[in-house]
């Protein structure tokens, strides 16, 4: 199936669905940020998106989010009230 005719299906699922608007990038995007966020090794997304070096995936994909972020700090206090 030609790249043409996967954007003009998506769009259509979208509109019937009534989601935002989001490219097939976006949705890719989207896949291989959860993956890691959820803990998913980094080898497995990196294979699913065709990496060869998973240290493109980490480098593209492994932004901090803001709940990420919360979570490392708590872990960090977590970690050091135990110690106290």
């Amino acid at each position: 199936m030609a790249d043409d005719q996967d954007h003009s299906g998506l769009q259509r699922t979208q509109r019937r669905a009534t989601v935002p608007h989001a490219r097939v990038h976006d949705l890719r995007h989207i896949r291989a940020t959860t993956l890691l966020l959820t803990g998913v090794p980094v080898h497995v997304p990196a294979a699913r998106l065709g990496h060869a070096d998973p240290a493109i995936t980490l480098r593209v994909y492994a932004h901090v989010t803001r709940s990420a972020e919360v979570a490392g700090v708590n872990v960090f206090a977590r970690v050091m009230d135990e110690a106290a």
